[in-house]
């Protein structure tokens, strides 16, 4: 009934991440295994030792091959567990290179989609007119500058400093000494007197 109103969602989770968690979760399993033989083994050898104590040798000899059976599978288990932490590293610096190869494969489609309506002939052709371009205008300038005569030039420059100098008109400075300044008297404070009030 969860779908009647939208559409059914398409999960995050792929399969890799499920092999990744199921991988984890066995790795911690065999870890939790290896804690409990640990702990039987400390037991044990207690045990063996008491059991010597009390003159049971060979109750204790049993006893100690039961602890290096142990000890063989907490080797494997340790071995197991390198192996499934391996294999979850492995599995996760290939989602890593998959999607950097997913992502230069997009990057490429978009360069050649680019470069379909960028050709190599189009842009010569937009260089070249921007050439045609730039040279045009230094025509136009070489005309410009060409058809003033020196004495044009002068007049320009003198028109120029003209208008600078109009533009920064100062007011003029005054001419009169300027009156000297009488320090001012600091104000006096002037303390209010007690009251001398009557004793009753």
């Amino acid at each position: 009934m969860g779908n009647l109103f939208g559409r059914k969602r398409r999960s995050r989770v792929t399969e890799q991440d499920k092999a990744v968690l199921q991988l984890k979760q066995q790795r911690d399993k065999l870890k939790q295994y290896q804690k409990r033989i640990t702990l039987n083994l400390e037991r044990e050898r207690s045990v063996a030792w008491q059991l010597l104590k009390d003159g049971k040798k060979e109750k204790a000899k049993l006893l100690l091959k039961k602890k290096r059976y142990q000890e063989q599978l907490l080797d494997k288990t340790e071995n197991q567990i390198s192996n499934l932490e391996r294999m979850v590293q492995d599995i996760e610096f290939t989602q890593i290179e998959m999607k950097v190869i997913e992502g230069l494969k997009i990057g490429n489609e978009c360069l050649n989609k680019m470069h379909e309506v960028m050709s190599i002939e189009e842009v010569e052709r937009i260089i070249d007119e921007t050439q045609d371009a730039v040279e045009y205008q230094r025509q136009i300038d070489e005309m410009l500058a060409g058809s003033f005569t020196e004495e044009d030039e002068d007049a320009i420059l003198e028109e120029l400093n003209a208008i600078t100098q109009e533009q920064l008109e100062l007011p003029e400075v005054p001419t009169e000494p300027l009156p000297e300044k009488i320090p001012e008297a600091s104000p006096v404070k002037i303390r209010a007197k007690p009251e001398l009030v009557a004793a009753s």
